[in-house]
C-alpha cells in the first residue's frame, strides 16, 4: 500500500549537494541516509525550486516485509525546453533499486567502486496535460512493477532493452502499451558512498514500434523516436494520448531506416524468453542421462549445479564481435573479475547484457513476474522481455550467450557471479557434450514467429540466437558457422549440455529454412499445430498451442 506526500526529507540535502556529493547526510544523518542523499542531490541540481516534490512512498517498506521494492518515487514538474520543442511534463524518479542505506538491509554493500545496489534507478517522463495541476500516480505503480521484476529475477535493465507489456501503461485505451529503456537525458550518474548510480528512463511505445525494436534494435528505434516531436522528441517524453506510430507519421522510416538497418546490421536481438521445448529423437526420452527440461508427458528435469555453473560462466563472459565471434571455454567454477556480470556503472549501461522474462498479471503494479514455474498457473498473460546486444563492441557481445543471462537468474545476492572468491577453472575438454543425431524443436506461436528473425537477422550475419524456456531450464541456441567455441560443430550440428541445446546451421540450410518457413511471417493465416520437417537433416520443428506448454503433464 502506498501513500502520496510531500518529500519532507528533501531539504536535508542542504545547499550545494549537487550530483556526486552523496558523501554525507547533512545535519540529519539518521533521517537522510547517504545513498538517498546522493540521489536527492542530483534531483536538487535539476529542480532547485522544488525541494519538496510530491512523492509516492511505500507505507510498509520492502525491508520490513512490504511488497514494494521502491521506498519512494519522487514526482517533479519539468517546464521542458521550448527551443528544443520539448513540452512541459512530469518527471518521475525512483529510490530503491540502488543502495540507499549501506547497512545490508536491502542490498549487499560491495564497495564504492562498483554499482550501488543494482546500479541504477528508474525515471519516467510523462507529458503534462492542459490544466493538470498534480502528477498522475500510475507511473509510480508501473515503476514498482518493474522493480519487483528486477528484485525477484536478479536481472538488471540496460539502455536499449524493451519490455513487452501488452496493455496500456495507464490501463486506459491508449496505444502506448510497451516500453523501451534509455539513459535519462538530464540526470547524470551519481557517486554515493555505496557505489555508482545511473538513471534509466522508461519510454512508452506502440506495438508497431516494439516490433521494430525486436526486429532491428532498441537503440535504433529510440533514435527515430527522438526525431519525431510528438512521439517523444529529444527527451523521449511519453504522451499517452499519442494516436499514431512513428511509421504512420512518417511512412518512410520503416523502409529507409528500419528495413535498411536490418538488412545492413542484422538484428541486435540475441535471445528471448519463450515457451519452447526440444526432444532428442535419436534415443528414447526415458533415458536417465537425458536431462531435457520440458518433455510432454514427463516431469521437467532440472539443471545440475555443475551444469548451471558451466553455462553461467560461458554466458557471463560472452563473445567478442569486434573481431570474430568466439565462445570461451565453459567453466564449472566462477572466474575472478568483479565487473563482468554487471559492467561498471560509470560506463554506458548499454555495455551490459541480460535476459529478462516475466508474466504480466492482470494488475501489473501489484503482482510481479518471476521465473519460478510455480507462478505459471496464477498469471493469465505472458509478457516477454527481450535481450539485446550492446551497441558498441564489448566483452559482453553475444555468446551462445549474449542470451541466457536468464539461466543465472536464480542466483542469490549473497552468491553473486561477481564474487571474488573463485575456484580453479575446469578446462573445456572435461565438460561432457552429447552429440545428437536428430532433434525435434517445439515453440508456441509467438516464439515461432521469431524464427525468421533468428535466421535472417542473426545467423545470416554470422551470429546466434537463443530461446530460453520460461517453464523450465530448457535453452535452445541457434549458431552459425561463424561462431567459434560453440559445442555444436558442422560435423555434429546438434549438441547438448544438459537441457541446453545448440544447433549449428549452415548458410545454405538457413536460406532453405527461410523459404520453407515463409508462412511464419503471417502466423494468423495458419492453424495450430503446424509442423515443418527436414528429414535429410533429421530436424523437425513444431508450432504448438500455448496449452501444450502451460500444462506439460496434460
Amino acid at each position: 500500500m502506498e501513500g502520496v506526500r510531500p518529500a519532507g526529507g528533501a531539504p536535508a540535502a542542504g545547499p550545494g549537494s549537487g550530483a556526486g556529493s552523496g558523501s554525507g547526510s547533512g545535519s540529519f544523518p539518521s533521517l537522510f541516509p547517504p545513498g538517498l542523499h546522493g540521489i536527492y542531490g542530483e534531483c536538487r541540481r535539476l529542480y532547485p525550486e522544488q525541494p519538496n516534490p510530491l512523492q509516492v512512498t511505500a507505507i510498509l517498506k520492502y525491508w520490513l516485509g512490504g511488497p514494494d521494492p521502491l521506498d519512494y518515487v519522487s514526482m517533479y514538474r519539468n517546464v521542458g525546453n521550448p527551443a528544443l520543442n520539448v513540452p512541459e511534463h512530469w518527471h518521475y524518479v525512483s529510490f530503491g533499486l540502488s543502495d540507499l542505506y549501506g547497512d545490508n538491509r536491502v542490498h549487499e554493500f560491495t564497495g564504492t567502486d562498483g554499482p550501488s545496489g543494482f546500479g541504477f534507478e528508474l525515471t519516467f517522463r510523462l507529458k503534462r496535460e492542459t490544466g493538470e495541476s498534480a502528477p498522475p500516480t500510475w507511473p509510480a505503480e508501473l515503476m514498482q512493477g518493474l522493480a519487483r521484476y528486477v528484485f525477484q529475477s536478479e536481472n538488471t535493465f540496460c539502455s536499449g532493452d524493451h519490455v513487452s507489456w501488452h496493455s496500456p501503461l495507464d490501463n486506459s485505451e491508449s496505444r502506448i502499451q510497451h516500453m523501451l529503456l534509455t539513459e535519462d537525458p538530464q540526470m547524470q550518474p551519481v557517486q554515493t558512498p555505496f557505489g555508482v548510480v545511473t538513471f534509466l528512463q522508461i519510454v512508452g511505445v506502440c506495438t508497431e514500434e516494439l516490433h521494430a525494436a525486436q526486429q532491428w534494435n532498441g537503440q535504433g528505434i529510440l533514435e527515430l523516436l527522438r526525431t519525431v516531436p510528438v512521439a517523444g522528441g529529444p527527451w523521449l517524453i511519453t504522451d499517452m494520448r499519442r494516436g499514431e506510430t512513428i511509421f504512420e507519421i512518417d511512412p518512410h522510416l520503416q523502409q529507409e531506416r528500419v528495413d535498411k538497418g536490418i538488412e545492413t546490421d542484422g538484428s541486435n536481438l540475441s535471445g528471448v524468453s519463450a515457451k519452447c521445448a526440444w526432444d532428442d529423437l535419436s534415443r528414447p526420452p526415458e533415458d536417465d542421462e537425458d536431462s531435457r527440461s520440458i518433455c510432454i508427458g514427463t516431469q521437467p528435469r532440472r539443471l545440475s549445479g555443475k551444469d548451471t555453473e558451466q553455462i553461467r560462466e560461458t554466458l557471463r563472459r560472452g563473445l567478442e564481435i569486434n573481431s570474430k565471434p568466439v565462445l570461451p571455454p565453459i567453466n564449472a567454477q566462477r572466474q575472478n573479475g568483479l565487473n563482468h556480470d554487471r559492467a561498471p556503472t560509470a560506463a554506458p549501461l548499454c555495455s551490459q547484457l541480460h535476459w529478462l522474462a516475466w508474466w504480466k498479471p492482470k494488475n501489473p503494479p501489484s503482482a510481479p513476474g518471476v521465473w519460478s514455474p510455480g507462478f505459471w498457473g496464477t498469471v493469465p498473460r505472458q509478457s516477454v522481455l527481450l535481450q539485446h546486444e550492446p551497441t558498441a563492441p564489448t566483452a559482453w557481445d553475444a555468446v551462445v550467450g549474449d542470451v541466457p543471462r536468464a539461466l543465472r537468474q536464480s542466483r542469490s545476492r549473497k552468491d553473486s557471479l561477481e564474487s571474488e572468491s573463485s575456484a580453479a577453472i575446469i578446462p573445456h575438454e572435461l565438460i561432457r557434450t552429447r552429440q545428437l543425431e536428430s532433434v525435434h524443436l517445439k515453440f508456441n506461436q509467438e516464439s515461432g514467429a521469431l524464427i525468421p528473425l533468428c535466421l535472417r537477422g542473426r545467423l545470416l550475419h554470422g551470429r546466434h540466437f537463443t530461446y530460453k524456456s520460461i517453464t523450465g531450464d530448457t535453452a535452445i541456441t541457434f549458431v552459425s558457422t561463424g561462431v567459434e567455441g560453440a559445442f555444436a560443430t558442422e560435423e555434429h550440428p546438434y549438441a547438448a549440455h544438459g537441457p541446453w541445446l545448440q544447433i549449428l546451421l549452415t548458410e545454405e540450410f538457413v536460406e532453405r529454412m527461410l523459404e520453407d518457413l515463409e508462412d511464419l511471417n503471417s502466423p494468423e493465416e495458419f492453424k495450430l499445430p503446424k509442423e515443418y520437417s527436414w528429414p535429410e537433416k533429421k530436424l523437425k520443428v513444431s508450432i504448438l498451442p500455448d496449452a501444450v506448454f502451460d500444462n506439460p503433464l496434460h
